[in-house]
């Protein structure tokens, strides 16, 4: 039986292209953050709680009273597989929001990871299962799980707003936020970016074998 809440919580909003997806999942999220103009990039306080985690979907969004994560649980409930859970939980490192119990859930799920304005624990089990998180803080401090929350709404991740279906991109450097009706060109000026960085790269290392 769901929640009342998840009743009015509409799930089909639009996800990006997948080509387009797929092409920012192969760019750094630095030259993502240079193509916009170095907007969209997440408090760099939120970082992989894992070496070599990494994240990329669209956006299902998720508002919670700090340190809570019923609303965690009723996201995994309605989201999509692939969709990247975003949780703006206050920027509280004083409780867990999510540990291996609930990577292992996401997983079943097909969800693509998640990325939280709060904090994580049991990072080591949730690198053993590859389940991407990316936090502000790890603690061994449980959640509650009383509410209140909001779901698939506008929420503000980090210093960025998020809205369902944006797309997330993180790697070892951070966190960016790519507004969904921008992507293709995002993609376009951000692959610009990185051929620009190899190229200059190659020159300088040509310059030094000199």
């Amino acid at each position: 039986m769901t929640s009342p809440v998840l009743d009015h919580i509409d799930a089909d909003f639009p996800r990006p292209d997948r080509a387009v997806l797929d092409r920012l999942a192969k760019l750094p999220a630095a030259n993502i953050g240079d193509a916009m103009d170095r907007l969209g990039v997440a408090d760099s306080a939120i970082q992989a709680i894992w070496s070599g985690a990494r994240l990329a979907g669209p956006a299902f969004t998720v508002w919670t009273r700090p340190g809570d994560n019923q609303g965690i649980h009723q996201a995994l409930q309605v989201a999509r597989p692939g969709d990247v859970i975003v949780v703006a939980g206050g920027a509280d490192e004083s409780r867990a929001l999510l540990g291996e119990l609930i990577g292992e859930k996401a997983i079943n799920l097909g969800i693509a990871g998640f990325a939280l304005d709060g904090a994580a624990r049991d990072a080591e089990a949730l690198a053993e299962i590859g389940m991407p998180v990316f936090a502000r803080a790890i603690t061994p401090a449980g959640p509650y799980k009383n509410g209140p929350s909001r779901l698939g709404g506008p929420v503000a991740f980090g210093g960025v707003p998020v809205m369902p279906g944006d797309i997330i991109i993180g790697d070892p450097d951070g966190v960016v936020v790519i507004p969904r009706e921008q992507a293709a060109a995002v993609a376009d000026a951000a692959e610009a970016v990185f051929a620009d960085e190899t190229s200059r790269r190659a020159a300088i290392i040509a310059d030094r074998r000199k």
